[in-house]
């Protein structure tokens, strides 16, 4: 997603200047740091992370990005998050994305569930799931 600029400020969070990537309940990835910082903050907040590996010459990214921002805005219990390959390659190498779209599915750092594709009756399904079994924070299980 060429369109997630890094920038100069101290604010990581900045929406890109496309609309159709980030919006909702979204945070654009632009750093590694700014990567390791959302997984801790899900963490601590016993979040899910749902993190959108994409591309901005990906036509299936293009099309399936409105329904993720939608989705962002159903579930506030996770964190959604999109990485642009080809700005951070070393975190898309680090986990191995071999297509745009791939949504990983973290917990706590680790991951749990991915979709590979723009499929959104997979990718809703698969949060529902999540979503649906989340336990709040102090009564999580083993």
């Amino acid at each position: 997603m060429g369109l997630c600029f890094s920038s100069s400020s101290a604010d990581e969070d900045e929406p890109a200047k496309n609309p159709h990537f980030v919006g909702g309940k979204v945070t654009c990835v632009t750093t590694k740091d700014a990567w390791n910082q959302k997984l801790s903050e899900a963490k601590t907040q016993g979040k899910i992370v749902i993190a959108n590996f994409s591309a901005s010459w990906c036509g299936p990214c293009k099309s399936v990005s409105p329904y993720y921002i939608e989705l962002s805005e159903k579930h506030l219990s996770l964190m959604f998050l999109t990485v642009d390959v080809d700005e951070l390659t070393e975190l898309s190498t680090q986990w191995d994305v071999k297509a745009t779209p791939t949504f990983f599915f973290l917990r706590d750092g680790q991951q749990i569930d991915k979709v590979v594709g723009a499929n959104k009756a997979e990718l809703q399904e698969k949060i529902t799931a999540i979503a649906g079994s989340q336990v709040p924070g102090d009564q999580k299980q083993p």
